[in-house]
């Protein structure tokens, strides 16, 4: 069994880990980072069509940080807010613009700013409906080249390595909880590889895939928010899962998201026969109201009207020209799938799209774990509240993601370096290789589960129903996952079981309301 020892390891390279990691490396310390993915690339971040937060004409950190508490409806941390607010304006230009060679869109001499939904002003920059894709590429070309990085691909975390749970010497069960690195699956050899390092980073992104409608890349499956519950990581506010109103649903079965950015830029939720709907739920802000808003307007509407979907129009609010110079990836998508959005309405469902919640970190990324961090969607800051704001999950990754960096440039010296032998290597099961069927079959029951019973509506008979059919597939897929050969699916399907019933588990227990959790 391979052993590789690292000062930090970093599992993930979306926005937040590839930005620790290459502040960290900038730094001149030298970090390992392990992604599931064949490409580095393939990520969250790289689907993010939407834009990012920047700063508008006459705006400032408190319009900014009303804007945010606003959305979070009254739950996110004011802490957070500030380090968001504060931070994030300087850190774009510092690190995307300067040190990455991002290349905003702009209008004239100045970046172009657009508004979205739950802002009070234009604020948001783009890179056309690609902003992701360009952040990601340029970041994982810096981290390829540079020196102080070394970047593991096809490498799914099994566990992370803990000295209460894993040590040799069991008188460590009494020494404070500590993350001592991670025993990862290479998806190539089969085989496993122990980690070991002075500290580890979480960046695994989010878990829409443990429900059937999504927007989300395949890998997000919840792998990282399930690892640290089982270290014993302290996981909060999971049952404020943002469901995006504007899912594209093709004929020929695609699914992706359509960016806010559409609406901001004047474009309507309507019927069929063209009629707009949103003014009947939200007055002031229309088809630009909070994302929860929306998302259960749609739903609404579509119960009432008993139709599988409703319209997204551009093509009477926006120019021809505009769409394909501003939207050029939804044109392609949507006309793949058979719809040219300058001439035809598009149809669209909500779609699970982010976790507002998860592993608890203090404002330096800092879990309940000594040595463990997380940054970007499988943490929970606080920033969000109830209600993810339109473009800050970027601006988080970003931030959290040069704080975690900070932290550990400042007090990495007062973290030692495990030693790998006091740590068992992997015990691989006697059984054969899992039967892909069902895996596949299990992980669907999962998936349309949490769709029907833990949705954009939950009621206690559903919820109640999810926990007890959830903790009857979590007893089967971990004797399955004990007892026959592991795979990267199998690792999903019971990182995505242990995920859907901390979900389903937060969203039972909370009876109130709020936000993107609503209990009829």
């Amino acid at each position: 069994m391979a052993t590789i020892n690292a000062d930090v390891l970093i599992i993930g390279c979306g926005i937040a880990g590839g930005i620790t990691a290459l502040r960290l490396a900038d730094a001149g310390i030298p970090v390992v980072i392990a992604t599931r993915s064949q490409d580095p690339a393939e990520s969250n971040t790289f689907w993010s069509q939407g834009g990012i937060i920047f700063e508008g004409q006459e705006d400032t950190p408190e319009r900014l940080a009303k804007d945010i508490l606003a959305a979070g409806a009254g739950l996110s941390n004011p802490d957070a807010v500030q380090v968001l607010a504060e931070n994030g304006p300087r850190l774009l230009e510092d690190v995307l613009i300067n040190r990455l060679g991002i290349e905003f869109d702009v209008e004239g001499r100045t970046l172009s700013l657009a508004r979205e939904g739950g802002h009070s002003l234009a604020r948001i920059v783009h890179v056309a409906d690609a902003t992701g894709k360009a952040i990601e590429v340029k970041l994982i070309q810096a981290l390829k080249e540079h020196p102080n990085v070394t970047l593991l691909t096809q490498q799914t975390g099994i566990d992370l390595i803990t000295s209460s749970h894993h040590s040799v010497d069991r008188l460590q069960v009494y020494a404070p909880l500590t993350c001592v690195g991670a025993y990862f699956h290479d998806r190539r050899t089969r085989e496993v590889t122990k980690v070991m390092a002075r500290a580890t980073v979480l960046a695994t992104g989010g878990l829409g895939q443990i429900y059937a409608h999504n927007t989300n890349p395949l890998g997000a499956r919840g792998d990282g928010q399930a690892m640290a519950y089982r270290a014993g990581a302290r996981v909060i506010n999971m049952e404020f899962v943002q469901f995006h109103p504007t899912t594209f649903v093709g004929a020929n079965g695609a699914r992706f998201l359509i960016t806010e950015a559409v609406r901001g830029d004047g474009g309507r939720l309507v019927h069929a026969d063209n009629t707009p709907f949103m003014d009947k739920y939200d007055a002031v802000w229309k088809d630009l109201a909070p994302r929860d808003v929306v998302a259960r307007a749609i739903y609404q509407e579509m119960l009432e009207h008993d139709v599988p979907y409703v319209y997204l129009n551009l093509r009477d609010y926006i120019t021809e020209d505009r769409i394909r110079h501003h939207f050029p990836t939804i044109l392609q998508r949507c006309a793949d799938a058979g719809v040219d959005i300058t001439s035809e309405l598009v149809p669209v469902v909500p779609g699970a799209h982010y976790a507002c919640g998860g592993v608890w970190v203090d404002e330096w990324g800092q879990s309940t774990l000594a040595g463990l961090y997380a940054v970007g969607e499988v943490a929970c800051t606080g920033l969000h509240g109830a209600n993810r704001l339109a473009s800050t999950s970027l601006l988080e990754g970003l931030v959290w993601g040069d704080r975690a960096a900070q932290h550990l440039k400042a007090n990495l010296h007062l973290l030692h370096q495990p030693d790998a032998n006091n740590y068992p290597d992997w015990e691989y099961a006697d059984g054969g290789a899992p039967d892909p069927a069902l895996i596949g079959q299990d992980y669907g029951q999962i998936k349309a589960l949490m769709w029907n019973y833990v949705g954009l509506v939950r009621t206690t008979q559903r919820l109640e129903r999810a926990l007890r059919e959830l903790r009857r597939f979590e007893q089967e897929i971990e004797f399955f996952y004990r007892t026959t050969h592991l795979t990267d699916g199998l690792i999903g399907l019971r990182n995505a079981a242990r995920t859907a019933t901390l979900v389903a588990q937060a969203a039972w227990t909370n009876r109130t309301s709020v936000g993107c959790h609503f209990r009829e």
